[in-house]
């Protein structure tokens, strides 16, 4: 039981230092320190620091579904305000915003096949939560949360708030609408088709 929670402590505080200072500038040094543990304890629970990032990579995955399981539940509204919301406000949890295809994007990437699995199962995983409670299907799902992603990335990219606060209304305000037009799509599929006689 205390080599599970030592082991979540270690994966928490590697997400964090991940997502503040990317993958590449963090080291197990700091990670262990940051746990509050020695360096020499690290590889009693991991073979190695690629294997922390496919675990914090998971964990990330995990917590950014349940977020949004939270808010999608509600309606695509409350699921939008809390897309703005919590991207502005880097402070709330939880956070979109610690979503590591946001967080570390690019350095995901290039990482290795390991943690390139952890996030493509956990980006199943996203979609399917979305497609089940807001989103009309899986590929109005997709489209979505790669909008979300790109204004997401962008907004953190400019040095402007004003300009960052911008590029996530405007997004939200056109998925608003996609998404709106998708569902209204999706409900009149079949309606107002005639059947075809047998002859």
């Amino acid at each position: 039981m205390e080599t599970a929670q030592t082991r979540r402590r270690i994966v928490q505080a590697a997400a964090q230092a991940f997502r503040s200072n990317g993958i590449h500038a963090t080291g197990v040094a700091e990670i262990m320190s940051a746990a509050g543990l020695t360096h020499g304890a690290f590889y009693r629970h991991f073979v190695s620091k690629e294997h922390l990032v496919a675990e914090a990579c998971a964990a990330g995955m995990e917590s950014t579904r349940d977020a949004i399981d939270a808010s999608v539940r509600n309606g695509e509204q409350a699921f939008l305000d809390h897309f703005e919301a919590q991207l502005l406000d880097q402070s709330a949890q939880p956070c979109l915003g610690e979503c590591p295809l946001i967080a570390m994007g690019s350095e995901l990437a290039r990482a290795d096949k390991e943690t390139r699995h952890a996030a493509t199962r956990g980006y199943r995983e996203l979609i399917k939560t979305m497609a089940a409670h807001g989103a009309s299907d899986e590929g109005a799902a997709m489209f979505v949360f790669s909008a979300i992603l790109g204004a997401a990335t962008v907004s953190r990219i400019v040095d402007d708030p004003d300009l960052a606060a911008r590029i996530l209304a405007e997004a939200k305000q056109r998925i608003a609408v996609f998404w709106s037009g998708a569902c209204e799509r999706d409900t009149t599929v079949g309606q107002g088709m005639p059947e075809r006689e047998n002859r």
